[in-house]
């Protein structure tokens, strides 16, 4: 029988947090901090055999305008959160390494909302739909557990959202930094007794951006409800949907003399082309929970299912005489994506110390894909730059997930518990092309993984509240491709790139936790070996192609801390040194055209947008909260630092090291029974200094570099009332 693990990245999570309900503000989480992700059930991350993290409503909200989730993540250690400042491109994320190397969305990372998946089923995410707003919580797995969530190797992000279990309503507006104006509502409402509810959340935005061509719009829509009864037994149905609209032009990178003459501008091209990108998407998914009333073996059983639509438009800067080929598939991509899941799972009981999840799920997502020229007349002769014309590419792509999962957690004594899975499975990927003018690039591949993981947690000092613990855990590891690194072969020939294979990892790692009251720090140690690591071969004209590039090794320490300095003070902090390099040689292209390879890069080359240290930290103080006080205030500064990041896989060009000071400030006033008002106020960048906030990998024009934004004032207020 096959079997796997899914461990609580699913809508099962939804229900698990509302009973946990913990906001945790710190990096490191003092000892009651609860998480649901990599469990059965909840548990204090003390107790986690694994390197978890959370992040609270709290922080979320302090760290900026809740655009992105780059805001806030960059305090997670192991994390490198990038913020592009171009609301065209998502996020760049990549965790001990994986995804350092995605051309465009998040790779090598699940994503959730919620429990429904922002991760398709071959791999890729997109985060941008994300409210955060509304959200008590991000958690972050990393490390080998990530691995029993399937096509992914890097980690786990999952969001979840507040219940509905107080009637509250906010009212919220942030200004600036670059002229953002954002409104933001929500309120909840439960009913019957507590037995049902619903919040909802909406915001629009407008962002000017602080470069020529990189305006933006989003909107976004959230619901989230509730019920649960029964007659003997418990059930609960928890359900979500959400609406996305965004419309950004896109400044593009500039080349590293660009950045260095003047990091506000944009490269010409962009303007020429008017690069831009819209995407509206909605999404609706549901869980069914059913407890016995009666003690029994099987403690739970559950389904959830989940369904969305995701439509994105997108113009590129490409010459039209590069789409004079009669292989190129068009300046303009367009593609209507639907998407589904389902998944069974029970939870039961085999005895008082141990426990088994078992279940089955299945993911799919078509596309349908569309290629046209950006411009009107012809390649020697072209008109209306920036339109969309002629039809290049005519495709149905589809991708289905189906695996089997279990996962057992013995508490073998009071001071240690073993936790250990298996998850099987895999993704078919096939293309349909019906644009045969150019070739026939239809075809089908089929990846198949089997994951085991095996953790130990081990207390070594303390109680069950406070102590030190030890953890270590070990697993294997599969990263298919995404249908768009399977969509152009290397050579240049027509059909799927079937010379491209999965990736496999072996990762172990160590890590010691320590609770005291708030003070809390966590040290964590690890070691990846990958083969078949897939890498750029060449991204150049709207086609980006890739490889096999063999073997790379990566190993690191994560350290995070959180120390209470006085009554008023505190200390948070966190750090990675990451040493990711490759340990064969690969041939990779600089120039063009190129079909084999014109650029051998050495054994020891450091992967493509992996910064080998990255720091951040927070020294913030609160006012004294007496009895009957009105006001509450709380100021701190906040650093962050990165070193300098290779910006191509043959290492020769890097985008510079940077450190960053921010200063925030916020009040918050009671104004009467259930009433408050808070304000806020944050400065980006303080020194003004000069930075790369992201770069492009392997970008062939050169243009590697995304700027980080100027010195910038943010101003938010916010009003709540109980109901």
């Amino acid at each position: 029988m096959l079997l796997a693990v899914l461990l609580a990245g699913g809508l099962g999570a939804a229900q698990a947090q509302t009973t946990a309900e913990t906001t945790a503000s710190t990096t490191a989480e003092t000892a009651t901090t609860i998480v649901v992700t990599g469990s059965l059930r909840e548990q204090r991350v003390l107790d986690a055999p694994f390197a978890v993290g959370s992040i609270g409503a709290d922080t979320l909200r302090a760290a900026g305008p809740m655009l992105s989730l780059a805001e806030s993540l960059q305090r997670i250690p192991g994390l490198q959160a990038s913020n592009r400042h171009n609301h065209a491109q998502d996020m760049q994320l990549s965790s001990r390494g994986f995804g350092s190397r995605a051309t465009f969305g998040v790779r090598g990372l699940r994503l959730y909302s919620d429990g429904i998946p922002a991760t398709m089923p071959d791999g890729q995410g997109q985060p941008a739909h994300i409210d955060l707003s509304s959200a008590a919580r991000v958690e972050v797995l990393r490390g080998p557990f990530s691995v029993l969530y399937g096509n992914a190797s890097g980690g786990v992000v999952a969001v979840f959202s507040a219940p509905a279990d107080r009637a509250e309503a906010e009212v919220a507006q942030d200004v600036g930094p670059q002229g953002l104006r954002q409104l933001r509502v929500q309120g909840a409402l439960p009913w019957a007794d507590g037995a049902a509810g619903v919040r909802l959340s909406a915001a629009a935005a407008e962002m000017p951006g602080f470069r020529p061509q990189s305006e933006a719009t989003r909107r976004l829509v959230q619901a989230r409800g509730f019920w649960q009864g029964g007659q003997g037994t418990e059930q609960r149905v928890v359900w979500l949907a959400s609406h996305h609209e965004q419309d950004a032009l896109d400044p593009l990178g500039l080349t590293r003399s660009q950045f260095e003459a003047d990091d506000r501008q944009t490269t010409p091209q962009a303007s020429q082309f008017n690069t831009r990108k819209t995407v509206q998407q909605s999404q609706l998914g549901a869980r069914w929970a059913w407890t016995p009333a009666k003690a029994t073996t099987l403690q739970e059983l559950s389904l959830a299912v989940h369904g969305g639509r995701r439509e994105v438009w997108q113009w590129l800067a490409i010459a039209p005489a590069t789409q004079g080929n009669p292989r190129h598939g068009g300046g303009v991509i367009a593609f209507d994506r639907g998407y589904d899941g389902v998944e069974l799972r029970a939870r039961l009981a085999l005895a008082p110390s141990l426990g088994l999840q078992l279940g089955l799920s299945q993911e799919g997502l078509r596309d349908e894909r569309r290629g046209y020229e950006n411009f009107l007349g012809t390649a020697a002769a072209p008109v209306a730059i920036g339109q969309t014309g002629r039809l290049r590419r005519d495709e149905t792509n589809r991708a289905t997930s189906r695996e089997v999962f279990a996962q057992v957690e013995w508490a073998a004594s009071d001071a240690a518990a073993l936790t250990g899975g298996l998850r099987q499975g895999g993704v078919r990927m096939t293309t349909a092309d019906r644009f045969l003018a150019n070739g026939d690039d239809s075809g089908a591949l089929r990846f198949r993984w089997t994951q085991p993981v095996l953790g130990l947690r081990w207390r070594l000092a303390g109680d069950a509240r406070d102590g030190l613990t030890l953890h270590t855990s070990l697993a294997r590891g599969t990263e298919a491709p995404t249908l768009g690194e399977l969509a152009y072969r290397p050579d240049a020939g027509s059909g799927f790139n079937a010379a491209l294979r999965e990736q496999r990892s072996r990762q172990i790692e160590a890590g010691l936790k320590w609770r005291r009251g708030t003070a809390a720090a966590d040290l964590t140690l690890f070691a990846i070996r990958t083969e078949r690591e897939i890498g750029v071969f060449s991204n150049a004209g709207g086609r980006a192609s890739f490889q096999n590039i063999g073997r790379t090794a990566r190993q690191g320490v994560e350290v995070a801390t959180a120390l209470p300095l006085a009554a008023r003070w505190r200390l948070q902090a966190s750090a990675t040194v990451l040493a990711a390099h490759s340990r064969d040689a690969f041939a990779t292209c600089t120039r063009l055209p190129c079909t084999a390879g014109d650029t051998v890069v050495a054994p020891g080359a450091r992967l493509a947008g992996a910064a080998r240290t990255s720091g951040w930290a927070e020294l913030s103080w609160q006012a004294a909260a007496g009895t009957g006080a009105r006001w509450r205030h709380e100021a701190a500064l906040e650093g962050r630092a990165r070193s300098a990041t290779p910006t191509n896989d043959a290492n020769s060009e890097t985008a510079p090291g940077h450190g960053i000071l921010s200063l925030r400030w916020s009040s918050r006033l009671a104004l009467a029974a259930g009433e408050t008002l808070t304000l806020q106020a944050r400065v980006e960048n303080l020194a003004d200094r000069r930075h790369v906030g992201s770069v492009i990998v392997n970008e062939a024009n050169g243009r590697f570099h995304e700027p980080g934004a100027p010195r910038g004032l943010g101003l938010a207020i916010r009003y709540n009332i109980d109901l």
